[in-house]
C-alpha cells in the first residue's frame, strides 16, 4: 500500500514541501504558526515503529522544522506533540507558541478559536517559513 495523507490532515494545512522521510505542512489555524511533520509511510502510528535508521532521519527533518520556526518567529516556546487520537497516522506538531497567543499557557487543542487563515496569510506564512527549510539541503518545496 503506497503513501496517502490522512483526508483530515489535507483538509488543515498546506504542503511546505518535502524532506527525505517527510512531508511538511502548514497547519490552517491561525491562532499560531504550526508545521506538522508525516512520514511518508502507510499504516505507520508510532514514532517506535520507524526503522532506527529513519527515526534518526525524522530528527534531523524536526531539528530543520524547529529551527526554521525560531528563525522565523522567535517563539517564547516550542511545542512538540504526537496525540493521533482524532488522526491516527503519524504526524508530528511543531508549534510556535507565545506568551500573548490566544492558548498560551495551555495547549494549542481545543484552546484556539478553531479560525483558518486567509489563502493570501497562508501563503505568506508558507513562503516565509518555506524560505528558510529551503536553506536546508534535505528541503524541497512543494
Amino acid at each position: 500500500m503506497s503513501f496517502e495523507l490522512h483526508p483530515q490532515l489535507a483538509n488543515d494545512t498546506t504542503v511546505l514541501g518535502h524532506f527525505p522521510l517527510t512531508v511538511a505542512l502548514l497547519h490552517k489555524d491561525k491562532a499560531v504558526p504550526w508545521v506538522i511533520l508525516v512520514p511518508k509511510r502507510a499504516n505507520l502510528k508510532e514514532l517506535h515503529h520507524l526503522p532506527m535508521q529513519e527515526q534518526q532521519q525524522f530528527l534531523l527533518e524536526s531539528q530543520a522544522v524547529s529551527q526554521a520556526l525560531e528563525a522565523t518567529f522567535q517563539p517564547d516556546k516550542l511545542n512538540l506533540g504526537a496525540l493521533g487520537n482524532m488522526v491516527p497516522q503519524l504526524h508530528i506538531h511543531h508549534i510556535a507558541r507565545f506568551k500573548d497567543d490566544v492558548a498560551w499557557p495551555g495547549p494549542v487543542w481545543g484552546n484556539t478559536k478553531g479560525e483558518f487563515r486567509s489563502e493570501e496569510e497562508q501563503q505568506a506564512i508558507a513562503t516565509r517559513i518555506g524560505n528558510v527549510l529551503g536553506l536546508s539541503s534535505l528541503f524541497t518545496k512543494a
